[in-house]
C-alpha cells in the first residue's frame, strides 16, 4: 500500500484515480506549516502540491520513503529540484492539463481587446450609455500572427480559424508540412510583423525569446496592431509596449503575464488601451481537475509499472555508472548546445555517433542529454532527460544513433551532426584523462578547445594577418582572450578560429569583426554552465 499526501487544495474528482486504486491511500492535509510537514512526510511515498506548499530541502531531507513529488500544474518554482534529485526523488508536473484553458483565455482576451468589452463594462456600470466611445473591430478576415506553435499555439490557431481569421505561424520547429496540415501559413517573425492585425505569443521564456517583442520589433508591425500575451512574462518588453500604446503603433494590448508578478508596471496596468488579468491562463475548474488527474494517473504508473512521462528531473542511475559516464554526460549536453548555435536553425535530422570505449556503453542517458542540450536552446527548461525524446518526436525531428569500436584517435569519442535542409553543423568531443573535456571537431575542422562559457567561432580565408586583426579588435573592446585554436582544410583555403573569451561579445564587436576583409562569418557561442570539470579515470 502506497501512501500519498496532498498538502494543497486540489480537486477530489481529479484525484479519483488514486482514491479508487486498491494499492494507494490518499490523505489531504492542507494548511500545514513547514515544520508540520517535516514531522509527517517520513510516512509517505508520494506528495502532491500546487503552488502554496514550499517543498524545501529540509522537507525533502526528512522524507525517508518519498519517491515522487507531483506538482498539479506546470510551474515547479516551489519545489527544490536539486535537493529532490540528490535524494533520488522524482519530480513530475502536468504540462498538458492547462492547454485548453490557456487557449480559451487567449481567445477571450483577443475578443475583449477587439470589442473593448472591459472598458465598455466599466463605463456602463458607472451609469454611462456611450455607444460611440467603444467602437471595436471584427476578427473576421483579419490576420493573426501566432509566435510559438506548440500545443497552446496550435489550439489558438484552431479556434481563430473558426472566426474566419488568416493564420500566420512562427516556430523554429514548424515545418511546411505541419503548417499545411493545420491550415495555416508558416511565416518568419518579420512576416508576422508586416502582415498581422493581431499578434499572440505562446513560446517559453528563453534567452532568445526574452524581450522578443521590443521597440525594434514593434516598429516593423502594422500601425494599429493588437498584441496578446498569455504565455510568459518577459517575452514582451513592457516599457516598449507602453511606448507603442502611447504612440498609437499598438492599438491595444491584452496581457495576462508580466515581467514581475504581482504586476507592478502601473503605466501598463492603467493604460486606457490595455486589458490586464492576474495570470489566469490555467484558472478554470476543468484545468485544475485535469492537472490533478494527470499527476494522479502518472503516480500510479510510476509505482505500478515504472513508466515516467513528465519528469522534471531524472532518476539516478547506479553510482558506478554515474561516475563513469558523468563527464561525458556533462560534455554531451554542451555539444548539443554548441551544435544548435552553429546550425542557427531548428534541425530536421540528428545523427549521434559513439566511438571506441564509449560505443560499448548503454548510451541512452547520454543520448537524451545531448538531445536535451539541442532542444533546450529553443524550448528552455521544459526539456529534461526523460521527456527529451518525446519532445523531439513531437517536433517531427528524426534521429539516428550509431556505435563503432573504431577509436577515431581517442579512447572514447562522440560526434553530433545536425541537419536543416542544405545546412549542417558538426561538433565532436572527448574526455582527455587528466585534462578534462575537449571539443576536437567543429564542422569539418579539427580543433582542441576546452569548453568555456563564452566562445567565438570565426570562419575566414586562410591569409596572413587574420589572427592579429581579430586580437586587436577584441583588445580594443577590452575583451580578453583565454585560448585560441585555428583549423584549416588546406593552406590558403577556408579556415576557422575558435576563441574562448572572458566575457560576452556585444553586437558592436561582431559587426566590426564582420567588416574585416577575408572574414566570412562570426558566431558568438555561449554555454550556460561554463566548462566541464577535469576528469581523471
Amino acid at each position: 500500500m502506497y501512501k500519498v499526501l496532498v498538502t494543497d487544495s486540489i480537486s477530489d474528482s481529479g484525484l479519483k484515480a488514486l482514491y479508487d486504486h486498491p494499492n494507494f491511500t490518499v490523505e489531504k492535509k492542507s494548511g500545514l506549516s513547514p515544520e508540520e510537514i517535516k514531522e509527517i512526510i517520513k510516512d509517505y511515498d508520494a506528495l502532491i502540491v500546487r503552488s502554496q506548499t514550499q517543498v524545501t530541502e529540509d522537507i525533502l531531507n526528512s522524507a525517508d520513503h518519498l519517491r515522487v513529488v507531483a506538482r498539479a500544474g506546470v510551474g515547479v518554482d516551489n519545489i527544490d529540484i536539486n535537493a529532490a534529485t540528490k535524494k533520488g526523488i522524482l519530480v513530475i508536473n502536468a504540462p498538458g492539463g492547462n492547454t485548453i484553458a490557456a487557449a480559451e483565455h487567449t481567445m477571450a482576451m483577443m475578443l475583449s481587446l477587439a470589442r473593448r468589452i472591459p472598458h465598455a463594462h466599466m463605463s456602463t456600470s458607472a451609469g454611462n450609455w456611450d455607444r460611440n466611445a467603444f467602437k471595436g473591430v471584427e476578427l473576421y478576415e483579419k490576420t493573426l500572427g501566432i509566435i510559438g506553435m506548440g500545443k497552446i499555439g496550435a489550439e489558438v490557431a484552431k479556434r481563430a480559424k473558426k472566426f474566419g481569421m488568416t493564420i500566420l505561424g512562427y516556430d523554429p520547429y514548424l515545418t511546411e508540412e505541419r503548417a499545411n496540415m493545420m491550415g495555416i501559413t508558416k511565416a518568419t517573425l518579420d512576416e508576422i510583423a508586416e502582415a498581422a492585425d493581431f499578434i499572440t505569443v505562446h513560446t517559453p521564456l528563453t534567452k532568445d525569446t526574452k524581450g522578443l517583442i521590443n521597440d525594434d520589433y514593434l516598429a516593423k508591425t502594422k500601425k494599429g496592431v493588437r498584441i496578446i500575451n498569455c504565455a510568459r512574462g518577459g517575452i514582451i518588453d513592457e516599457a516598449a509596449l507602453v511606448r507603442g500604446l502611447n504612440s498609437g503603433q499598438v492599438a491595444g494590448a491584452a496581457i495576462d503575464v508580466f515581467e514581475t508578478e504581482p504586476a507592478s508596471n502601473q503605466e501598463l496596468l492603467s493604460h486606457p488601451n490595455a486589458i490586464v488579468t492576474p495570470h489566469l491562463g490555467a484558472s478554470t475548474v476543468e484545468a485544475q481537475e485535469k492537472v490533478a488527474q494527470e499527476v494522479s494517473e502518472e503516480i500510479i504508473d510510476i509505482f505500478e509499472t515504472e513508466s515516467i512521462r513528465h519528469a522534471i528531473n531524472m532518476p539516478q542511475v547506479s553510482g558506478e555508472k554515474q561516475k563513469k559516464l558523468q563527464p561525458f554526460i556533462d560534455l554531451g549536453e554542451q555539444i548539443g548546445i554548441l551544435a544548435i548555435q552553429l546550425l542557427k536553425h531548428a534541425p530536421d535530422k540528428i545523427e549521434i555517433n559513439y566511438f571506441g570505449e564509449l560505443a560499448k556503453e548503454d548510451n541512452d542517458l547520454l543520448t537524451r542529454t545531448m538531445i536535451k542540450g539541442i532542444l533546450s536552446y529553443h524550448l528552455s527548461d521544459s526539456v529534461n532527460m526523460v521527456n527529451a525524446l518525446h519532445l523531439l518526436n513531437d517536433q517531427g525531428v528524426s534521429f539516428n544513433v550509431t556505435k563503432s569500436p573504431a577509436s577515431k584517435g581517442f579512447a572514447s569519442y562522440m560526434e553530433l551532426t545536425l541537419y536543416n535542409e542544405n545546412d549542417k553543423a558538426i561538433v565532436g568531443g572527448t574526455i582527455l584523462n587528466g585534462y578534462g573535456a575537449r571539443i576536437v571537431k567543429m564542422n569539418e575542422y579539427r580543433v582542441d578547445v576546452r569548453p568555456e562559457r563564452y566562445m567565438l567561432y570565426i570562419e575566414h580565408n586562410d591569409v596572413p594577418g587574420m589572427i592579429g586583426q581579430v586580437g586587436s579588435i577584441l583588445g580594443n573592446h577590452q575583451i580578453n582572450i583565454g585560448t585560441m585554436q585555428v583549423g584549416r582544410a588546406e593552406a590558403g583555403g577556408e579556415a576557422i578560429m575558435v576563441l574562448t573569451l572572458d566575457k560576452q561579445v556585444g553586437d558592436d564587436v561582431a559587426q566590426e569583426l564582420v567588416k574585416m576583409d577575408g572574414l566570412r562569418a562570426v558566431q558568438f557561442l555561449e554555454l550556460p554552465n561554463g566548462n566541464v570539470p577535469v576528469y581523471n579515470a
